[in-house]
């Protein structure tokens, strides 16, 4: 019963906030990556900066996915439930594993771009290019659309 009440709350809240592009100044979004990627992703965002067209980015690094060269899909779905929990969430990026489809499944069913990049470098920038192009379009779509 309380998960369902944390769901329908959650809906409620997103649905409230899908406006058109109405997001305050400041506001953050944040983009997870598992540890492999977050090294070369928290340089991109270093060098321009983790502030983009008025929204601060947030970079989240979750545990590997893989273990002993073994996917860990109890690791690859906490990640990416942790993603789909967070309404903050614009961006999950995943390194071309076995157990990145096994997370594409439940970030695309929540609405949040799933990328799979060798590169966290490159990642990072198509999320921050696509969030700086976002118009009047709200931070998760823009980069749902460009990306996703």
């Amino acid at each position: 019963m309380r998960r369902l009440l944390v769901l329908c709350s959650s809906v409620l809240f997103l649905a409230a906030g899908c406006g058109e592009g109405e997001v305050a100044s400041g506001a953050r979004v944040s983009v997870y990556a598992p540890a492999s990627l977050c090294g070369e992703a928290r340089a991109v965002g270093r060098t321009r900066g983790w502030k983009v067209d008025g929204l601060t980015v947030r970079l989240v690094c979750l545990p590997p996915p893989e273990r002993n060269g073994r996917a860990d899909l109890a690791v690859a779905g906490a990640n990416a439930r942790r993603a789909t929990e967070d309404s903050t969430s614009v961006a999950f990026l995943e390194e071309p594993t076995p157990a990145a489809g096994f997370s594409r499944s439940i970030v695309e069913a929540a609405d949040i771009a799933w990328i799979e990049a060798p590169s966290g470098a490159a990642a990072m920038r198509q999320v921050i290019e696509a969030l700086e192009e976002r118009g009047s379009s709200t931070p998760r779509r823009a980069v749902l659309d460009q990306i996703g």
